[in-house]
């Protein structure tokens, strides 16, 4: 028996939808394994032939020698002339100068050169190591004669592509090191090979280096004639233009770049002393209208207060003053003494006045030398400058002789420089070095069995999933619960396991204790909450197709309600292709058919199904037009007449395709259950189905998941029908049988 699982009891209408949203949200690696189980045997077997092509391949390969050489690489940069380019040396990274050295160590031209200096275009045991056939039979050809210059240059294009095929260029990270590695059929072949490689290169970089010199010294020679020749024209019409125009140069210098700069001139010379000699009779002219201005404002300045004549007068004044102030206290004003103090006192105030007249006459002198001084070295500057500023106009000129100077003056020094170099020292250094020769390898580097068997596992586990995804979304099958109210849009009253065990549906829905008696009991608790008295009274079921179960499902419920005391009645409705009767064991003589065709005893059409409170109306005699009878008012009225006698009235109808029967039952009965089989009906049929039911306004109940594989699938939904009466007794029995 294939173990289901149990879904837990949803509310179809409403609130329903929560399991079919739990469903839905089901973690996307748990889909994928879903779907990976479904699928196992076809991933197997892609796999598997994956391993075995690899295995079969691997051990027809022809095992390979790598042979590694390593040298390194130094960071110089050859500079022929010497002149600052247009580009800064910091504008070539290191990544852009090892990235040029990679691309010449697997260049052309170096497989062309290690093709001349081995002769592999003449040696066939070098085609035979690689498992080629070379460009004639032998070296000689067919007839004994020699090779011809055409049959050659094949060969050797063939041999350097060789070459190129099989040489590696491995830097390694964060170092200056590369290492150099060759494959080939032949140890011995691809040591030799490795190291040439190396060797090969080295000499090619200095070949580039002494051919570049060569050419240095022709350029450098040519151009030192030239400059020479420029540097003496400009010298002497920079000195004819200086006499012409009577610039003296006091002074003259070079700067960092080289050029000359001219520290002074007559004319700047004479104009700076001058303009020094005027700022300091500027500043003593302010000085001494300063003092003046102090003086005239009657203040005692620094220099009055250190005037020695005026400190006695004022001093003995002060003495003059107190005396008098004295002789008022005892006298009169007019006392003789009193007035010879007095006039002693005026005398006094007379000589201090006619002393600070004096002070101010000579501050007033000194600040009109000072004024006088100061506008005739002004006149002085203003005539000089007039000199300067046509010296200046043609200094411009002047520079301009003088930068062609420094110009030629430079260039002819740097190249010269250069040039005397190249001459003693020349070029034959190399920033290549051989760190390691190839050593000859004992054992093959390729194939390794485990490396390609695992590229085989990956591959086939990439073409299976390839294959997957395309069966996949070609299949347009329910395979989960979960997809029933997504595609759908229904809700989901429960998932039918399917079973393994012989004999029919009855017999197992029989068994209380089943896994799918257990299943429809889902079922039915679903259906209590799709209407607001309870489980409805009259249902009909239908399908897509035929053989989706949807009678054993109408015969499952009707059993489940009859066993919780209900009185039930199962009608089928099938007139065209009747099963009910034959599932049960009872007669299909007469039936629906009958009443429909004015037949009005309906109790002589009533079975008994032995299951308690279970009755059944077969579908009867088929009729020539089921679906003029259905259309008719009888089916109505016998709906009606079950309905007021039994609790519940289960119909089983025909499947919906093609036919209209289903539609017309339905609109006679409370709601539909819908029966969908798992993984065989597709999408689009049964969705159209439900779009013609619901265009009848038939109220549908929602969908059965039929025939449902859980094992197979791994749904993960509810608690699963693995827990249930006996469970732990029956357990290691299936499993031995597993």
């Amino acid at each position: 028996m294939v173990q289901a699982i149990e879904f837990d009891n949803a509310e179809p209408t409403g609130e329903a939808g929560s399991d079919s949203e739990r469903s839905s949200a089901a973690p996307m690696i748990l889909q994928y394994w879903n779907i990976a189980r479904r699928h196992l045997w076809r991933i197997a077997a892609i796999v598997a032939a994956m391993l075995v092509l690899s295995l079969v391949v691997t051990l027809l390969m022809t095992p390979q020698y790598t042979a590694v050489s390593r040298i390194e690489i130094a960071r110089l940069q050859a500079n022929v002339t010497n002149v600052e380019s247009i580009q800064r040396e910091e504008a070539v990274p290191d990544l852009e100068f090892y990235s040029t050295q990679y691309s010449l160590l697997g260049a052309r031209s170096l497989a062309d050169r290690v093709v001349r200096r081995l002769r592999l275009d003449r040696d066939d045991a070098f085609f035979d190591a690689h498992g080629t056939k070379p460009e004639g039979v032998s070296t000689f050809g067919n007839d004994g004669a020699a090779p011809t210059t055409s049959n050659l240059r094949n060969r050797s294009r063939q041999a350097a592509e060789i070459l190129l095929d099989q040489v590696e260029i491995s830097p390694i990270r964060g170092s200056a090191l590369v290492d150099v590695k060759y494959s080939g059929g032949s140890p011995e072949m691809a040591t030799k090979i490795a190291n040439t490689w190396v060797q090969e290169f080295v000499q090619q970089s200095m070949d580039r280096r002494f051919a570049s010199t060569a050419d240095a010294r022709v350029f450098l020679e040519s151009r030192l004639d030239g400059l020479r020749e420029k540097l003496e024209v400009s010298e002497r019409e920079l000195m004819n233009y200086a006499a012409q125009q009577g610039i003296v140069r006091l002074g003259q210098s070079r700067n960092d770049d080289g050029r000359t700069q001219a520290t002074q001139t007559l004319a700047s010379a004479d104009l700076d002393a001058l303009n020094r000699s005027l700022a300091e009779a500027t500043a003593m002219r302010l000085d001494a209208e300063g003092q003046l201005r102090a003086v005239m404002r009657q203040r005692a300045n620094s220099l009055s207060v250190q005037n020695q004549a005026i400190n006695v007068l004022r001093e003995r004044r002060g003495e003059a003053a107190g005396r008098y102030a004295q002789l008022l206290v005892r006298f009169e004003p007019d006392y003789p003494e009193a007035r010879a103090v007095q006039e002693q006192i005026r005398a006094l105030d007379a000589a201090v006045a006619q002393e600070e007249r004096r002070v101010r006459e000579s501050f007033e002198t000194a600040a009109d030398s000072a004024r006088q001084r100061e506008q005739a070295l002004r006149t002085r500057v203003d005539g000089l400058l007039a000199r300067f500023e046509t010296e200046n106009r043609a200094n411009i000129q002047y520079n301009i002789f003088q930068r062609e100077v420094d110009t030629n003056r430079q260039l002819y020094d740097s190249l010269l420089q250069r040039y005397k170099e190249i001459g003693v020292a020349g070029v034959g250094t190399n920033n290549i070095a051989i760190v390691d020769q190839a050593i000859t390898p004992n054992r093959p580097s390729s194939p390794i069995l485990l490396l390609n068997m695992a590229l085989a596992l990956l591959a086939g586990l990439g073409i299976a999933a390839g294959v997957v995804f395309v069966l996949e979304n070609l299949d347009e099958s329910l395979k989960e619960p979960g997809q029933i109210p997504d595609k759908l849009g229904v809700p989901l009253l429960g998932a039918i396991p399917m079973v393994d065990e012989e004999g029919n549906g009855a017999d197992a829905v029989a068994d209380p204790k089943s896994i799918l008696s257990e299943a429809y009991m889902t079922v039915r608790t679903n259906l209590a909450f799709t209407t607001d008295h309870g489980l409805p009274r009259t249902l009909a079921f239908t399908s897509t197709v035929p053989s989706e179960g949807k009678s054993t499902s109408s015969y499952a419920l009707a059993q489940i309600l009859g066993r919780t005391g209900k009185t039930v009645i199962l009608i089928d409705l099938d007139m065209r292709r009747p099963m009910m009767a034959t599932m049960l064991g009872l007669s299909n003589s007469r039936g629906v058919s009958n009443y429909l065709s004015g037949d009005d005893d309906l109790q002589a059409l009533i079975q008994p199904t032995g299951r308690p409170n279970v009755w059944f109306i077969a579908s009867g005699p088929t009729p020539p037009s089921a679906s003029e009878l259905l259309s008719t008012n009888r089916l109505q009225q016998l709906v009606m007449a079950l309905a007021d006698r039994y609790a519940h009235v289960v119909i089983d109808c025909p499947p919906m395709l093609g036919l209209s029967d289903a539609s017309l039952i339905a609109r006679t009965v409370e709601g539909v259950v819908y029966i969908v089989e798992a993984e065989r009906t597709a999408v689009r049929a049964t969705h159209a189905a439900i779009a013609r039911l619901r265009e009848t306004r038939v109220n549908i109940f929602g969908a059965v998941l039929t025939k449902y594989r859980a094992k197979q699938s791994g749904y993960g939904y509810g608690y699963g029908y693995g827990y249930g009466y006996g469970r732990d007794e029956e357990e290691p029995d299936q499993d031995q049988k597993r």
